[in-house]
């Protein structure tokens, strides 16, 4: 075929699709914008029922079938944490959660786990928080015998070797090291310092000297302290016979103790609401990394719900107020971000914050804060509630899209003593938030005029000096040095 006829026919198609597009039936009354499509109510959604049992050592269950495919997955959470590790030893718990695994068993290395793990394809994992402990497993239906085995024994009999604690600790050590070398890091980890206080347990961190201070026999009795049957739930989903999973629970986990269990005093959040000017001078950076804020709320709040779609109209990504303003309208930062956080049992945290750079660092902190001022002044539009609620909503359903969330999150509110149907309720709760609830929350529980402002950055690139806000508390990020050991 020759190259004028290949054009002719490619030219013949196109001249005919443009009459048939022309010609389709389509006219311009006919195209719906995209703002005026409406869409159904969402469905309720419909949760299985999880099987709840306490066996005699203790031990709560959490179990629910789901035969679609032939694997079973565990979940543990254990009441403990780095909230209740000694002062002089940060960085016990996470070393206590990384060995117990890592270090294998009385009766089996680490390596040896690995191995046998591998060949059934299976994965144990083993972890300390701040404020819980955690296990994992996750085995094909036929293998499920030697998956519990593996677990229980990781849990009850933890060897600790010293080879794998040294390990960790150099992790540990390497990550200190590397701390400041990313700039957004820095910047939440010393304002969360600067909210809860710096020696707070929420935001404490750890130090070369807490480290070396940690010994095997540390780890033995942390353990021993928390880990207990009757300060464990388990969760299980998966192909399985309810009641014969609960008999190979009880002979996996057969000769656990249950024991009266000691928890240390955690001391409550403290927070004087006040205006505040603190930097943290970086010289080898062109931008400022801004956060500023004060303290936030906790989940079980009535005003919970309402500050979440506040939150959203706010901080809320691509739709939010100060994505729209700062970064697009106002061109201030190519990052900004904004979050009314909740916690459990413990206040959150507040803050507005961006990248900006280093020239125009004072603009955007009074753009930003003229933003959260906003919220507290006047309702919010239509729009900005509908879309708010209906990001929430619309994404709602990913809360459910497993058996093993739903399990693990029943644990999570039995864990902090939230109703068991928390999250169902969330659904409505949103979807009755107006206009004048979103103004109501956010003048109770916002306070432009009392934030704490944190740069990082270089002052002297400053549009204005950071003392237009007030006196300048200069952060201090510098790493003490490892101890040096004694001289002989």
């Amino acid at each position: 075929m020759t190259g004028n006829r290949l054009f002719t026919i490619r030219i013949f198609i196109f001249v005919t699709f443009l009459f048939c597009l022309a010609h389709s039936g389509c006219s311009q009354k006919q195209l719906v914008r995209y703002k005026d499509l409406k869409y159904p109510r969402l469905g309720d959604i419909e949760i299985p029922k999880v099987e709840r049992i306490t066996l005699s050592n203790g031990m709560r269950l959490f179990l629910v079938e789901d035969h679609e495919l032939p694997l079973i997955s565990v979940a543990v959470r254990i009441r403990t944490g780095s909230i209740y590790e000694p002062a002089d030893k940060i960085g016990l718990a996470a070393i206590t959660g990384t060995v117990m695994r890592t270090g294998g068993t009385t009766s089996k290395t680490g390596d040896e786990l690995d191995e046998q793990l591998e060949r059934i394809a299976a994965s144990v994992e083993t972890a300390i928080g701040l404020n819980s402990g955690s296990a994992s497993m996750s085995v094909l239906k036929e293998d499920i015998d030697t998956g519990l085995e593996i677990l229980a024994d990781v849990l009850m009999n933890p060897a600790f070797s010293e080879g794998k604690i040294m390990l960790a600790m150099i992790q540990h050590r390497s990550s200190i090291a590397r701390r400041n070398d990313n700039v957004r890091a820095i910047a939440g980890r010393e304002y969360r310092k600067l909210i809860y206080g710096p020696h707070s347990v929420y935001a404490r961190h750890t130090e070369y000297a807490t480290i070396a201070g940690i010994k095997r026999d540390d780890l033995v009795a942390f353990h021993k302290s928390f880990y207990r049957p009757n300060n464990v739930m388990l969760g299980v989903s998966g192909d399985f016979d309810t009641k014969e999973m609960i008999k190979k629970i009880e002979k996996a986990f057969e000769g656990w103790e249950k024991a009266d269990i000691q928890f240390p005093d955690v001391p409550e959040v403290s927070y004087e609401f006040k205006p505040t000017a603190n930097l943290v001078s970086k010289d080898d950076i062109n931008q400022s990394n801004i956060y500023m804020g004060h303290i936030g709320g906790v989940m079980n709040d009535p005003d919970y719900f309402a500050l979440v779609v506040m939150n959203r109209i706010l901080g809320g990504g691509f739709t939010g107020r100060l994505f729209k303003n700062i970064r697009s309208r106002e061109g201030l930062a190519y990052s900004v971000f904004g979050i009314y956080s909740a916690n459990y049992d413990f206040p959150g945290l507040f803050y507005v914050g961006c990248m900006t750079k280093s020239a125009s660092t004072v603009y955007a902190i009074r753009a930003m804060t003229e933003e959260v001022k906003k919220m507290t002044e006047a309702e919010v539009t239509d729009e900005e509630l509908a879309l708010a609620k209906e990001s929430y909503l619309n994404s709602f359903v990913f809360n459910f899209d497993t058996k093993g969330e739903i399990v693990a999150r029943l644990m999570i509110y039995e864990y902090f003593g939230y109703p068991p149907d928390f999250l169902q309720k969330a659904k409505t709760k949103i979807e009755k938030v107006t206009k004048a609830d979103v103004l109501r929350v956010a003048r109770k529980h916002l306070k432009p005029e009392k934030m704490q402002i944190l740069a990082v950055g270089r002052p002297q690139d400053f549009d204005e000096p950071l003392s237009v806000f007030g006196p300048v508390r200069e952060i201090d990020i510098n790493i003490p040095p490892p101890p040096q050991p004694p001289k002989k």
